[in-house]
């Protein structure tokens, strides 16, 4: 399985690397792993829908 770093997963979904993290430590983000400091991301998970949006159904 491919991974990408935090740093890759910011450039690829255009946000900060910070909120990644937060993503991350939330569970957020689907398969993610964290191998010693570092979260590593499947490089086929997708950017979560933002949590602050309601649906308008």
């Amino acid at each position: 399985m491919q991974y990408m770093s935090v740093i890759e997963a910011a450039e690829k979904w255009n946000i900060t690397r910070r909120r990644i993290q937060v993503l991350c430590s939330q569970g957020r983000i689907n398969g993610v792993q964290k191998v010693g400091t570092v979260w590593i991301i499947p490089a086929d998970a997708g950017k979560p829908k933002d949590a602050r949006l309601k649906d308008k159904k």
